[in-house]
């Protein structure tokens, strides 16, 4: 039986930042348009926060049934070394997911109805990453769908609630932020090129080989930066945001030292909080400036 320390490694904390910097930022865009709204940020944090914990014991369930992580160079994995039954881990992904679902319906009836069809789209993506007959995950869509999720539908989902529109600001917000969460996943998958490979999960990092992955993750970082230079457009405060660069310097270095394995796990945590940094200071921005 699974300890709770590690049901808490198995949730992957590694990979909060990808929930939390979204709603960040997608507030402070909302902010922006001085509509920002405490409370209904908070229901967006729910939402992001138990989808992601879902999304990760679903893969966890998924992965552990197909084999896939018995060989793994990263963090534990509950159902892949055994530490846990499947159907405890696939309960604990229905159950974190089930959370997420109610969270968002709250938010959508006092935001907009039409939401909810966004929300039903979230979960079956969350579900089918690794989950089904034909996963996602395991054809290289991985960090599209990561992309569009905790970037695109995340920052413009939690402005649009508030304020009940988007505008350039949020969208730029969005790429951003979606650029930095597929990051993690690519250095994540970077990682794992040997095990998936052998395990027929075909990843983007998979399909990249070594090399142009770690050329993909330093674009990304790289985008996210450019784009911090776009947003001087809305405040020249926005330049605050470059203070997260040599985090992001720090992050990147294991890839350009060619170092790879468990070495790489680092990179994970070092983007995320990159990530995090980056969005509460331009949010600041944005709020204040």
């Amino acid at each position: 039986m699974a300890s709770f320390a590690q049901w808490i490694e198995g949730a992957r904390p590694r990979t909060l930042p990808n929930a939390v910097a979204p709603v960040i930022a997608g507030t402070g865009a909302a902010a922006w348009l001085g509509a920002a709204v405490w409370w209904k940020a908070l229901l967006a944090l729910a939402v992001a926060v138990a989808l992601i914990i879902g999304v990760n014991f679903a893969n966890d369930y998924s992965d552990g049934i197909r084999g896939t992580d018995d060989d793994r160079a990263g963090p534990v994995r509950l159902v892949g070394a055994r530490l846990a039954a499947p159907r405890a881990v696939l309960a604990a992904a229905v159950a974190s997911l089930a959370v997420g679902a109610v969270a968002g319906l709250a938010l959508a009836v006092v935001s907009a109805p039409w939401l909810i069809a966004v929300g039903v789209a979230c979960i079956a993506g969350a579900w089918l990453y690794t989950g089904g007959s034909r996963p996602y995950g395991y054809a290289g869509l991985g960090e599209v769908a990561v992309f569009v999720f905790f970037g695109l539908v995340a920052v413009l989902g939690t402005q649009y609630t508030q304020a009940l529109r988007v505008d350039w600001v949020g969208l730029t917000l969005a790429v951003a932020v979606g650029a930095l969460s597929s990051a993690v996943l690519v250095a994540n998958n970077l990682r794992d090129i040997p095990t998936d490979t052998q395990a027929g999960k075909t990843t983007l990092a998979v399909r990249l080989g070594d090399a142009r992955t770690r050329v993909l993750y330093q674009g990304l970082l790289v985008l996210a930066g450019v784009l911090t230079v776009v947003l001087m457009r809305a405040t020249p405060w926005c330049a605050a945001g470059l203070v997260a660069a040599p985090l992001a310097v720090r992050a990147a270095r294991p890839l350009r030292q060619r170092l790879g394995g468990a070495a790489l796990i680092p990179v994970l945590r070092d983007t995320g909080l990159t990530m995090l940094v980056w969005s509460v200071v331009v949010a600041a921005a944005l709020a204040f400036g």
